[in-house]
């Protein structure tokens, strides 16, 4: 019979790119498997709709084309229903795909994963759950970079990169370091802090390598904690992001942990894989093996 595979597609992630290429997209798929279904959403709701529709008509593989919001979505599913997941990246960050060693054009990216399909591999992953909530695939952050975030999401103009550039300035003549505790099975650490980054794998923003070290197969996050760094400090560590240089500055610890709770509730929100979670405290817990990966 073959492989029974849903495509669902986003077709407005990436401006359009998501559904521009959607055709082409299925086209490397179909050889591979014995069914392929092609879900197309404009909403989150739409998309978990289709997505229970897929797995009550018997599916084996769900095939996000989209951005990190989507691959979230998909995240979500296939965890709870023990469905297994490819990636084909399609937005602005595409993070996830990225750690999953992706290639970042979309057909080369489906061709990789018919290649899997046709190979019969796969790989298990771990992944980040907060208490009671969903489940997370990338970085979790609150501070600086989520009050970037809940910025971004309030403008409407400019489009692009130019949006976060105009949204960390706005940010850095706000900033306010906050009293923070960061928990682990391992030890407590109580301070004053900009910025903390929960990674099961090491990307967020677009390939700011924010936990260099996160290995999502090792049932340990990676802890990045900025401490109380003023707005020069913090304009001398933003550069050192890019390459991963910034854990080695003074200002910054790490952690590997298991499981990790974030408060008091200090005014920061958070958010996971680039989607708004909700204001400190959280607890969350890295779980093995959660995620079946294909591609």
């Amino acid at each position: 019979m073959g492989i029974r595979a849903a495509l669902a597609v986003h077709p407005g992630s990436g401006h359009g790119a998501a559904g521009r290429v959607a055709g082409a997209v299925a086209d490397r798929l179909r050889p591979v498997v014995g069914q392929l279904t092609m879900v197309e959403a404009g909403t989150v709701a739409e998309s978990r709709a289709l997505m229970v529709r897929a797995r009550d008509a018997g599916l084996d593989l769900l095939v996000v084309l989209g951005g990190d919001g989507s691959a979230h979505q998909g995240v979500q599913f296939c965890a709870d229903h023990g469905v297994a997941l490819a990636v084909i990246p399609a937005g602005t960050g595409n993070d996830f795909a990225r750690a999953l060693g992706s290639p970042m054009e979309p057909v080369a990216a489906a061709e990789s994963v018919a290649a899997a399909i046709r190979a019969g591999t796969s790989r298990r992953i771990d992944l980040g759950r907060l208490d009671g909530g969903p489940w997370f695939a990338s970085v979790l952050c609150a501070g600086f970079d989520s009050a970037v975030n809940e910025r971004v999401n309030r403008m409407r103009w400019p489009h692009g990169r130019r949006r976060y550039d105009l949204a960390i300035v706005a940010e850095l003549a706000a900033l306010r370091p906050r009293p923070l505790v960061v928990e682990t099975e391992g030890e407590c650490l109580e301070l004053a802090a900009t910025m903390v980054a929960i990674g099961n794998t090491g990307y967020y923003g677009g390939g700011i390598p924010v936990c260099p070290g996160a290995d999502p197969a090792d049932g340990l996050f990676d802890v990045t904690v900025v401490g109380e760094a003023g707005r020069v400090d913090l304009l001398r560590i933003l550069p050192r992001l890019r390459t991963g240089n910034h854990v080695a500055h003074p200002f910054v610890r790490t952690l590997r942990a298991r499981r990790v709770s974030l408060g008091p509730g200090n005014g920061w929100v958070a958010y996971a894989d680039g989607e708004r979670l909700g204001p400190l405290p959280v607890g969350v817990e890295c779980v093995p093996g959660a995620l079946a990966v294909v591609g």
